[in-house]
C-alpha cells in the first residue's frame, strides 16, 4: 500500500472516533476567525486529488460556516406567510458558500476546489484551494493557466461542489 492510502485511513479514523486530536483541531478551529489562510492541507490526499501542489502560487485556506438555516437580521413586517419567517432554508450548499466567501476576501487568487475537513455541533470546516492570478510560475502552468485567467468561478459555481448544488 502507498502512503496515500495509509494518511486516508488515518483521517477516517479519526473522523469516525472522534480521537482527542481531533477534537482538539476542532476546538481550535472554532475559535480562529471564520476564513483563515493555513500553510499546509489537514488532509493530504484529498487536496492532492483535487488539484492541489505545493508550489509557488497555489495556497490554501480554511472556511467555518454555521450550520442550520440561514437567520434573518430583521423580520419584515405583515401578515404574510413570507414575511413573517426568521430563519430561512439555504438554496446553496454549505461547500459553495465557503468558496464564496473565501474567493471574497483573497480577490486576487482564484478558487480551485474545496474539500470537507470536519464539524463542531455549530460549525462546518471546508479547506479551499486557491491559485494566483498573477504568479508567472501559473500562467506559464498548462493545467492552471486556463483556471487563473478566467475570473469568479466560485461566484459562477464551476467548482466541482457548485456544479453539484446546479444538478449538473
Amino acid at each position: 500500500m502507498g502512503a496515500s492510502k495509509y494518511i486516508r485511513e488515518t483521517i477516517i479514523n479519526e473522523y469516525k472516533n472522534r480521537s482527542p486530536e481531533y477534537k482538539n483541531r476542532l476546538a481550535k478551529w472554532a475559535d480562529e476567525d471564520s476564513v483563515v489562510r493555513i500553510e499546509k492541507p489537514s488532509n493530504l490526499v484529498r487536496a492532492r486529488e483535487l488539484g492541489y501542489k505545493a508550489k509557488e502560487g497555489i495556497i490554501l485556506a480554511r472556511a467555518a460556516i454555521r450550520k442550520g438555516n440561514r437567520k434573518r437580521r430583521e423580520v419584515g413586517g405583515g401578515r404574510k406567510p413570507s414575511k413573517s419567517a426568521r430563519f430561512i432554508s439555504r438554496h446553496k450548499r454549505m461547500q459553495v458558500i465557503a468558496e464564496e466567501r473565501v474567493a471574497k476576501k483573497f480577490s486576487n487568487y482564484e478558487v480551485l476546489n474545496s474539500y470537507f475537513v470536519g464539524e463542531t455541533g455549530t460549525k462546518r470546516f471546508y479547506e479551499v484551494i486557491l491559485i494566483s492570478k498573477q504568479d508567472n510560475g501559473i500562467k506559464k502552468d498548462k493545467t492552471y493557466a486556463p483556471i487563473a485567467s478566467k475570473s469568479g468561478r466560485a461566484s459562477r459555481l464551476l467548482t466541482s461542489a457548485g456544479r453539484k448544488s446546479r444538478g449538473l
